[in-house]
């Protein structure tokens, strides 16, 4: 199998507009999560109104025309591209040797609502005409390949809040199929939007600690209630060991392993015991060649939701068995909350720091840990990994419709 790395990382969140402060927020355990400085609660009834809302706004990084002709999951997109494409070396590649895989899981909401609030308003012949390809979900993944002229493939698997790794995912098996060299992958959401937040709110997976925002998102506490939203993009570039190689290209981490199952049990809610979570990570190990005794991280998914942060702890324990207490447990969106489609992505670029400089990043707001989660949850400060040998951790994202995906990075 063709070795696959890693050599450029980007992101745009609620932490920091770039990777070094959102590492460095996460690192201090942060919250970027705050009161939504608008009227809607009270224009809409709405029970939520906070969010983990970007850190930098892409008006002030991108132009006014790209602004104007791209929903802001695409700016974000493209935000997080240039940082990550910037940060490889700018590679010199044949076009049709480059491809680009970037998801949305909702896609450009905010384009397709106000569209049709133009038209109820002002009418039809007020609908831009730019809509369409700023509301449709493969629109990230069109802007960056225009961007780069990524001429071997442009893909947006959908997949909910599993999008953003299971676009890391297809970037990889572009590079083992022979179709690329290098790919740009990833994941954005921008879903900060009155229906959106409404919706999840009567599915009752929101938090709604109004009064304290930044202790909303708890990750496994005996006293979690929902998850935050929150929006931003996460993008790394993948390249064939052979060509960075060739190239002299720093290298972050290898991408060693993927795992892809479905659970086949609900819409919404994941199978009880988390076993499709499971065989998606055993998936992966197994690909990367590796025995579970050599997993040394997981970052969790876990959103902090009642019943599916200890779904995941089941799906964990029932891959790791006696070696769960010798893994440290971080989870992230704790400190940024759900990205939804980004998350994954985002939460990959996390993982493939925590490798390079041996470090796993804190889990804040766990005052009182759930007692069924019997994995070592690396709480308020980070903890050191292991500073010689060879690391590997686990990247996990499950989205709604009971989508599985889990990643396995290396050190480099």
């Amino acid at each position: 199998m063709t070795e696959v790395v890693v050599t450029g990382l980007g992101t745009t969140s609620p932490l920091g507009g770039d990777v070094a402060t959102t590492w460095e927020g996460a690192l201090a355990g942060r919250s970027g999560v705050s009161t939504l400085d608008n009227d809607w609660a009270e224009t809409y009834g709405m029970a939520v109104n906070f969010a983990g809302q970007l850190a930098v706004q892409p008006s002030e990084v991108l132009s006014r025309p790209e602004t104007k002709r791209m929903d802001p999951s695409a700016q974000m997109a493209i935000v997080a591209t240039r940082e990550a494409w910037a940060d490889a070396g700018s590679p010199e590649v044949d076009p049709e040797r480059l491809g680009a895989v970037v998801s949305s899981g909702i896609g450009g909401v905010w384009t397709l609502l106000s569209a049709w609030d133009t038209m109820k308003e002002k009418g039809a012949s007020r609908v831009l005409p730019m809509t369409v390809p700023m509301l449709m979900p493969n629109s990230p993944a069109a802007y960056v390949s225009l961007e780069l002229t990524a001429r071997a493939g442009a893909h947006a698997p959908v997949s909910a809040c599993a999008s953003g790794a299971e676009a890391i995912a297809m970037g990889y098996e572009m590079i083992q199929q022979g179709r690329a060299d290098v790919v740009v992958c990833g994941g954005t959401e921008a879903a900060i939007h009155p229906l959106p937040i409404s919706s999840f709110a009567a599915m009752a997976a929101l938090s709604k600690r109004n009064d304290d925002p930044q202790a909303a998102s708890r990750p496994y506490d005996t006293e979690r209630d929902g998850f935050v939203l929150g929006e931003g993009s996460g993008i790394v570039v993948l390249e064939s060991a052979e060509h960075a190689a060739a190239r002299g290209a720093r290298v972050y981490a290898k991408l060693l392993g993927l795992g892809r199952t479905a659970d086949g049990h609900h819409i919404a809610a994941p199978e009880p015991e988390g076993k499709g979570q499971t065989r998606a990570m055993q998936q992966a190990v197994e690909m990367a060649g590796l025995a579970v005794t050599d997993i040394a991280h997981v970052n969790a998914h876990a959103t902090s939701t009642p019943v599916g942060d200890m779904i995941e702890a089941r799906a964990i324990r029932g891959l790791l068995g006696s070696h769960s207490d010798q893994v440290l447990l971080s989870a992230t969106k704790s400190m940024t909350g759900h990205l939804l489609g980004g998350a994954g992505a985002l939460e990959s670029v996390f993982t493939i720091k925590a490798l390079q400089e041996r470090v796993a990043p804190p889990t804040i707001n766990v005052t009182s840990p759930d007692p069924e989660l019997e994995v070592d949850l690396v709480r308020d400060t980070p903890r050191a990994l292991p500073s010689e040998g060879q690391l590997a951790a686990i990247n996990n994202s499950f989205g709604f419709g009971g989508h599985n995906v889990a990643l396995v990075f290396g050190t480099a």
